[in-house]
């Protein structure tokens, strides 16, 4: 592969300005200051990010998810680089490469030219699904390897008082036969969950390396918890040769810049601390600390006090991080069991839903709503039930104008299709399709299960048995994904969408991973999320009709599986964009409306956001001013690392060009009903 590009020399890229833009390697050697050398840069360049770029130099601005002053010196820097002035030193290739290419493409007549099919197809032959038959064979050997394993472990523990154990006298071919019957039941891969990195890596057939051993001991020593099901570990490729797990195992491995920054780690999401008494960062008052989180007036997310605050897994990336510094999130199942308060507390959450004036949409998560007992889950329902009829039926003792939003979407958060989908047994089939044929009676019209699915081979025959199972009750199962390094090359989220959707799940979200150091390895920039927004993604855009047709199509016919592939194959689309490119910015909500504001010495981007005008937000909003995010890592560091993963960085070179965005709008299958009434345009529930 010709990579040569990515490694100039500072004097290599001296040559580039001066060769390739002599005009501002000239404008540099014949002015006296920085104000003058802008001037000049104005004439030459009438482009908006250049002149942005410009306008923002010199100017101090608060970096939002830091909380810290940053000089925006872009211009000042590559003035003194040009010169040669001592403080250039400090200049790094990081920095200069993201100029000399905005730069560049600031002149080019085409600088986004819309990917050819052909192109999108070559790079999607790379990306196989769980589903194909060489990966299956892969992971029976890999089953039967860890099923050998658990005998051994099971014979060790010697307690006919713990669950899952062998009775006396049973034979070696009695065990495994067990212990393959004890597999489809999802508590067993719970009990026998690995817990620290030596059971990790033993289970792995000792195949990680002496570098990760040593990250994850010292993650263990920090306090990180390790939480990996027997049937997570099966899916990964212990040969390294059968098919690319990057993806998989950047959710398992933690990475050294995480465990350094553990214990030092920043709330992202400053709207989930709360104090009691005190309004949240959102401008929202709230009746417990740790069981709702409210961001928008018609959104709020509840947090059970069960099972549900745990996972099925630990993904390295999770925003969560912060909370298992403080020990506030754990694994241990027994004491996430709802205490004798539980049924009190909740009667109060409830009428916190039902006397606030704006809240139409519950998301149940965690953690992972579905790690909560179906018993849990069952009496949840009733509770939301019986909150929803008596908002409802208040309401029609309240004029028009003055009428409460009543409760029209219910959604459970869970990874546990990709986790551990054994989850999904008869019973809980039952009570989802129980709770919305009486739901639907009283005005709750959308049931989603928001699921977390990363990379196309987690959908496995077991995920499609439980996606089929799911798909009977009604229920409409979405997906957000996390677009970290791995899950960022290319083809990689086309094959994503279309594995899921020819499997009954609808994209969701495209999330970036949030910005912190301790992300740093994780982290695939904004710009990279654009460019696969217009050059990948575009290809499955559907205009206002289709869009109304595939609703129409994924609503009316239950189960839906089939009807989206029948979609799919009418409207001559392999796949449908049906996903939204965002950030969660701390306080305001999602959004990916942006502009480049400066670039750092260490080549990391400045941008400037607003929010996402397509919606609702709390008021408080007024008082966030400028928001300004400064990224953990620079395009070239990113362009390096999908280098080291082997992919040809010829294939992301538009990249550099990237320099602003506008958040989508939704897609009609998440817009909200039109309520029959005029609602109240009072907001309650709200503290300054």
């Amino acid at each position: 592969m010709k990579t040569h590009h990515l490694h100039w020399s500072l004097h290599d890229l001296k040559k580039k300005f001066s060769n390739e833009l002599p005009s501002i390697y000239q404008a540099a050697l014949e002015t006296e200051s920085v104000s003058a050398f802008k001037e000049k840069i104005l004439t030459h360049y009438h482009h908006a990010t250049i002149t942005r770029l410009c306008e923002y130099d010199g100017r101090t601005i608060r970096d939002f998810s830091t909380e810290k002053d940053v000089i925006v010196n872009t211009l000042s820097l590559l003035y003194d680089f040009l010169r040669d002035h001592p403080s250039s030193q400090q200049t790094s290739a990081d920095f200069l490469y993201d100029l000399f290419f905005i730069f560049k493409r600031s002149v080019e007549t085409t600088n986004k030219a819309p990917v050819l099919k052909a192109k999108l197809s070559k790079w999607s032959k790379h990306w196989v699904t769980g589903l194909a038959p060489p990966v299956l064979e892969v992971r029976e050997k890999n089953k039967q390897r860890i099923i050998r394993k658990l005998v051994g472990r099971i014979e060790r523990r010697h307690s006919h008082h713990q669950h899952y154990y062998f009775a006396d006298f049973v034979q070696n071919e009695d065990k495994l036969r067990l212990v393959e019957e004890w597999w489809n039941n999802y508590r067993f891969h719970l009990y026998m969950a690995i817990k620290n990195p030596d059971d990790l890596n033993f289970y792995l057939d000792n195949t990680l390396s002496d570098e990760t051993m040593h990250i994850l001991h010292k993650a263990q020593k920090k306090g990180i918890p390790f939480f990996i099901t027997p049937y997570f570990l099966s899916l990964l490729d212990i040969t390294g040769s059968a098919f690319d797990d990057t993806t998989l195992l950047s959710y398992v491995l933690y990475s050294k810049e995480l465990v350094d920054t553990f214990g030092d780690i920043i709330a992202w999401e400053r709207e989930d601390k709360v104090v009691p008494g005190k309004a949240n960062a959102a401008g929202w008052l709230l009746p417990e600390e740790n069981n709702i989180h409210r961001r928008y007036p018609d959104v709020a997310i509840f947090i059970p006090d069960s099972g549900g605050r745990a996972c099925g897994g630990l993904c390295a990336s999770c925003q969560r991080m912060y909370d298992f510094q403080s020990k506030r999130l754990n694994f241990d199942l027994k004491d996430l069991l709802p205490k004798e308060s539980w049924p009190m507390k909740m009667k109060k959450l409830m009428s916190y839903f039902e006397e606030d004036t704006q809240i139409r949409d519950i998301l149940i998560t965690g953690g992972d709503a579905l790690m909560s007992r179906n018993a849990t889950l069952r009496n949840i329902f009733d509770s939301i039930y019986k909150m929803a009829l008596q908002k409802k039926t208040a309401n029609v003792h309240r004029p028009d104008g003055e009428k409460f939003a009543e409760i029209q979407r219910i959604r459970l958060g869970t990874r546990l299709l990709a986790y551990l989908p054994m989850r999904i047994d008869n019973e809980l089939v039952t009570i989802l399709k129980e709770f919305r044929d009486k739901a639907l009676k009283i005005g709750i019209k959308q049931f989603f299960i928001q699921s977390h699915f990363q990379t196309p081979l987690e959908m496995t025959k077991e995920t499609k048995e439980a996606i089929t199972r799911i798909a009977s009750t009604g229920w409409i199962i979405t997906n957000q994904l996390v677009f970290n390094v791995a899950a960022s090359r290319r083809g990689h989220t086309t094959v994503l969408r279309k594995t899921l959707l020819d499997n009954g799940v609808i994209p969701y979200y495209t999330f970036v991973v949030k910005g912190f150091n301790e992300n740093y390895n994780v982290y695939a920039p904004i710009a990279r999320l654009m460019q696969e927004k217009h050059e990948e993604k575009a290809l499955g855009l559907l205009d206002n009709d289709l869009q109304a047709h595939f609703v129409e199509t994924v609503s009316n016919n239950i189960p839906n599986i089939e009807s989206i592939k029948g979609f799919l194959h009418k409207s001559k689309r392999s796949f449908v964009a049906t996903d939204r490119s965002v950030l969660n910015l701390p306080g305001i909500g999602k959004s990916m409306t942006f502009q480049l504001a400066g670039i750092t010495s260490q080549g990391k981007r400045i941008l400037h956001f607003d929010h996402d005008a397509t919606r609702k937000h709390s008021p408080a909003i007024e008082k966030f001013g400028n928001i300004f995010i400064t990224e953990n890592k620079s395009i070239l560091a990113f362009l390096r690392q999908l280098e080291q993963l082997g992919e040809d960085i010829h294939d992301y070179q538009s990249i550099w060009s990237y320099t602003e965005g506008i958040t989508e709008p939704k897609f009609k299958l998440y817009e909200y009903p039109d309520f029959p009434f005029i609602q109240t345009e009072t907001v309650n529930h709200f503290g300054k």
